[in-house]
């Protein structure tokens, strides 16, 4: 553990922010939200391209967009606590630099090696946008008036992480562009971004106090996501589920985890304290958090595969039939958040999202290589109003019902577990598409098509029409499948939110709750 001094000459503001300053600030935010969030998915329609050119395999396919995943959600707690040390403004801009690094060496990779290690570095940073900005946000405005600009938040996490597919099939159908541009697109707009924030944020500055990091603790958490992160991607591939291979990851995992959780319980400071967990509504959301991103991320990701693949559509109009589940997650998302901050209510938001989103998870299952379009269109929309009710009104939910100094803790806890939960759901669908494909293409073709036991995705440009007709069928039926496992997860978050209480939205800010708490703090000790 590492102790470290935080200061500031300037005086810390409580005055609230103005609505236009407000927006000022939280547009830096948004873009830069959407910049690292869209790096996410932007490849989503360039990776049957980039995986053929390099000549990588569906486990592979999986691993380029877990490991951007996985970084991104083992840093996040960290960015949290270093929150609590230094400028978020500062913070911020450092993570951005850090993703700018990541996406040039993603553009100018050589080989499938040097990809996979860049989306490492483009994870770090977009961790700390995505924890940071939700945690500056929470300190300006009070939850009362939160509701609207988490709806802004929403739409903007919610189109990028939908919009990518379409950016990056454009991008790769431009003859004079390509698929590397699906990674180099981001560098102008995150440095414009940098620019931006320097301009727009004003935040108080953090009081000068003395602040111990959990380094151990934050060891043993990102070790041990890593290692149940990884078996779940291997596994069904490289060595069967109940092996004993699979015994000694998911014991190493579990190991570690429970050596985090001993170490948190005697941290100064932890990196995820373990009080939050006694408050039930915080435990609920991070629940329903950690499903929402499981079924969300794990079905989602291989839509645009299964477009591309299975209706052999092209990567700009894959994208393209993604638009229903964008304009799904955007109406709901500013709707319902406009809605709560009007009313102040906002358990029936939850509960709705949630149900919408199990019945959209439901009616994919049902796809296969000859659904139509309008019929995909409909189902698509049905989940992405599901999902805009839900995922950005859990953390308001949690932070309205914490106290001020604990804001920071819960906001990066929550979005570390919807993030583990996405690369978890990432993972282990990924495997589970990964062995589907390849036990039905061994059905058919017997070995052929298979790389020591994992199925190659296919170039269908060298497909003779046979093979081709066969191929469809398999990636229609096997990603109905992914849709039908995560079916019920998303069901156990519809439980999970029906339990939370509702609570009357807070009326002042986190910095004014803050300088209350504190003021109220320091008079009990006053004789």
């Amino acid at each position: 553990m590492t102790s470290v001094t935080s200061s500031t000459d300037q005086p810390e503001s409580s005055a609230r922010m103005s609505h236009r300053e407000v927006v000022q600030a939280l547009s830096g935010l948004m873009v830069g939200m959407f910049v690292t969030i869209l790096a996410s998915t932007v490849v989503s329609n360039a990776l049957p391209r980039i995986i053929a050119e390099l000549d990588g395999s569906q486990s592979v396919y999986t691993w380029i967009v877990t490991t951007e995943l996985l970084a991104m959600t083992a840093t996040v707690p960290l960015w949290g606590k270093l929150a609590d040390l230094f400028s978020k403004k500062l913070l911020i801009q450092v993570s951005l630099s850090l993703f700018v690094v990541g996406s040039l060496l993603a553009g100018l990779t050589p080989n499938v090696g040097i990809l996979i290690l860049s989306r490492v570095v483009q994870g770090i940073g977009a961790g700390g946008v995505g924890s940071l900005a939700l945690i500056a946000m929470a300190a300006m405005i009070p939850p009362r008036e939160l509701g609207r600009y988490s709806g802004m938040f929403g739409a903007v996490f919610g189109v990028a992480t939908i919009a990518g597919p379409l950016i990056g099939g454009v991008l790769v159908d431009t003859s004079w562009l390509g698929w590397r541009w699906c990674f180099l697109i981001g560098v102008p707009f995150s440095v414009g971004t940098i620019a931006l924030l320097q301009k727009t944020m004003h935040l108080p500055p953090a009081p000068r106090k003395r602040v111990s990091i959990d380094w151990l603790g934050a060891f043993l958490i990102v070790a041990g996501v890593c290692d149940l992160l990884i078996w779940s991607t291997l596994a069904g591939h490289q060595f069967a589920w109940g092996s004993w291979q699979t015994a000694v990851f998911v014991a190493g995992g579990v190991l570690l985890l429970t050596l985090a959780v001993w170490q948190e319980s005697r941290a100064k400071e932890p990196i995820i304290p373990l009080s939050i967990f006694r408050n039930r509504t915080v435990a609920l959301t991070i629940v329903a958090s950690v499903l929402v991103g499981l079924a969300m991320f794990g079905g989602t990701v291989f839509l645009s595969q299964y477009f591309q693949i299975s209706l052999g559509k092209s990567p700009t109009v894959a994208g393209l039939m993604s638009l229903p589940l964008i304009f799904g997650l955007l109406v709901s998302s500013t709707l319902a958040g406009q809605l709560i901050t009007k009313y102040g209510r906002w358990k029936a938001y939850l509960v709705a999202g949630s149900v919408i989103m199990t019945a959209g998870m439901l009616l994919l299952s049902t796809i296969d290589a000859h659904t139509s379009v309008l019929k995909l269109s409909l189902f698509m929309a049905v989940l992405g109003i599901g999902v805009g009710m839900l995922m950005q009104n859990l953390v308001l939910a949690a932070q309205n019902d914490v106290p001020a100094q604990e804001l920071g803790a819960t906001t990066s806890s929550l979005t570390f577990f919807r993030s583990m939960g996405g690369a978890i759901g990432v993972s282990a669908l990924g495997a589970v598409l990964a062995n589907r494909v390849t036990s039905l293409l061994a059905e058919r073709f017997g070995t052929a098509g298979t790389d020591g036991g994992t199925a190659k995705v296919p170039d269908l440009a060298t497909l003779p029409p046979g093979v081709l007709s066969v191929i469809r069928d398999v990636y229609g039926a096997a990603t109905a499948d992914l849709f039908l496992v995560g079916t019920p997860i998303a069901l156990l978050a519809v439980i999970a939110v029906l339990f939370i209480k509702e609570k009357p939205l807070h009326t002042l800010s986190g910095d004014e709750r803050r300088a209350q708490e504190e003021a109220a703090g320091a008079a009990t000790v006053v004789p």
